[in-house]
């Protein structure tokens, strides 16, 4: 991992990954750890000043295999995109008092941990009903509602996870259970899920640990089997997909006691788990108060050139004349 820059790196938990996989956070080769400081300088260039810590940026850069240019243009788009979704104050304001009745047709949660300590996420396509739903709230807030989810997984989330385990977690297990998934159900949902897909893969990248597809209807397999030789290995690698009889494999990646009984664990908490939001986040003993909670200082006001604006334009500029 490059040598921490007191100015960006300022963390609280542990920052070495539990194994040593190539471009991870305390496994990485010199050469990489130059790209990390030539892409912040150049984002430095460009105005930024958050978000420019190590790991974050190591997690774009092994989106784009370290491509300093793609992985340049990604954080821009993504800082773009930040400030036109309104996401930092989004964090900080944003309240769903319609979840439950939300997640009687489209249960989607975080509960607990897996084997490895990290959050598992949990979300049950296959009960999706849109027009249900839209009687009850938006597709706008319903994207709120995913990206303030996102915003909570990078902290308190993963910290807290990363403090009970003894090492750093910047991924989590992910259980998508298709049941009730058809063919007829595919396009009243598809635009959301292609809106909700694309938030997840261009604005935070490298959050995906492991995917367990359940209930996968009959034929899924093969239509995967197709699809998987256009991913990137490592991708592939993660997901699994999974008929009725899931129960043991996924057991044999989350604690019985921290998966819910509908899915063959023994967890039954209070209230439900789909809104028990349980965890380590959740725990005295590693949870800490997440840095977007805290009162943002006075920044005096900034030239011109520095504004998010001008670093559009500077990119545009850079790469129209490339």
């Amino acid at each position: 991992m490059a040598a921490p820059q007191s100015k960006y790196d300022d963390y609280d938990f542990p920052t070495t990954a539990p194994e040593a996989q190539p471009g991870h956070p305390g496994h990485t080769t010199p050469e990489q750890d130059a790209k990390v400081e030539q892409l912040r300088a150049e984002l430095e260039q460009l105005g930024y000043t958050e978000r420019l810590d190590t790991l974050t940026l190591l997690r774009f850069l092994r989106a784009r295999k370290f491509d300093v240019a793609a992985a340049k243009t990604m954080f821009v788009d993504c800082e773009k995109w930040r400030k036109e979704f309104g996401t930092d104050e989004l964090v900080r304001t944003f309240e769903y008092p319609e979840k439950a009745k939300v997640f009687e047709y489209y249960p989607q949660y975080y509960h607990k941990t897996d084997k490895d300590g990290r959050p598992v996420y949990i979300e049950k396509l296959g009960k999706i009903d849109l027009n249900a739903m839209y009687k009850i709230t938006t597709g706008e807030r319903m994207l709120q509602n995913l990206v303030t989810e996102y915003e909570k997984l990078a902290d308190p989330r993963l910290p807290a996870c990363s403090r009970k385990a003894g090492k750093l977690l910047e991924t989590c297990c992910t259980i998508m259970d298709l049941k009730g998934v058809g063919i007829t159900s595919v396009p009243s949902v598809y635009g959301y899920v292609k809106q909700a897909s694309a938030i997840s893969q261009n604005y935070y990248p490298e959050r995906l640990g492991k995917l367990y597809l359940i209930n996968a209807p009959w034929g899924f397999s093969s239509v995967f089997s197709v699809v998987k030789g256009f991913l990137d290995p490592v991708t592939v690698n993660k997901i699994h997909v999974l008929g009725s009889n899931y129960k043991k494999e996924l057991l044999a990646q989350v604690p019985a006691e921290n998966l819910p009984v509908e899915f063959g664990g023994t967890c039954t908490c209070a209230g439900g788990c789909e809104l028990s939001d349980m965890g380590p986040w959740q725990e005295s003993e590693w949870a800490k108060t997440p840095k977007w909670a805290a009162p943002k200082e006075a920044a005096p006001e900034a030239a011109p050139e520095a504004t998010a604006e001008a670093a559009a334009e500077k990119e545009a500029e850079a790469q129209a004349t490339a």
